[in-house]
């Protein structure tokens, strides 16, 4: 059996983010884009993610370096912060431009 070589559009896909193609990673990015900061329970009930959930995309994005979570009380009650960081920003516009770049591709 003979492998079909590949044509130019298929050597040239662009690198597709895994970190930040996942939706809901996806999803936190984008919001924490759109403000300074968000707590934990905002991003929650935005997003619809369950605490569990949540929590894990969250440490999955801070290790890359995407974002930052300062955790802090308020009387009694931890509160905890989420901002993007400015790598993060560029991650979540460089993956739209990537996904743009493959879509325009397909369609060549």
């Amino acid at each position: 059996m003979t492998v079909p070589e590949p044509t130019p559009a298929q050597t040239d896909l662009p690198a597709i983010d895994k970190v930040v193609h996942e939706p809901a990673r996806m999803a936190i990015l984008s919001v924490l884009d759109a403000v300074a900061e968000a707590d934990f329970t905002f991003l929650e009930t935005m997003l619809g993610l369950s605490k569990g959930n949540l929590s894990s995309h969250l440490t999955r994005l801070e290790v890359a370096g995407l974002i930052t979570v300062k955790k802090s009380f308020r009387g009694r009650r931890q509160r905890t912060t989420v901002c993007i960081t400015a790598q993060g920003r560029r991650a979540r516009k460089e993956h739209w431009e990537q996904l743009e770049r493959l879509h325009d591709l397909m369609r060549d």
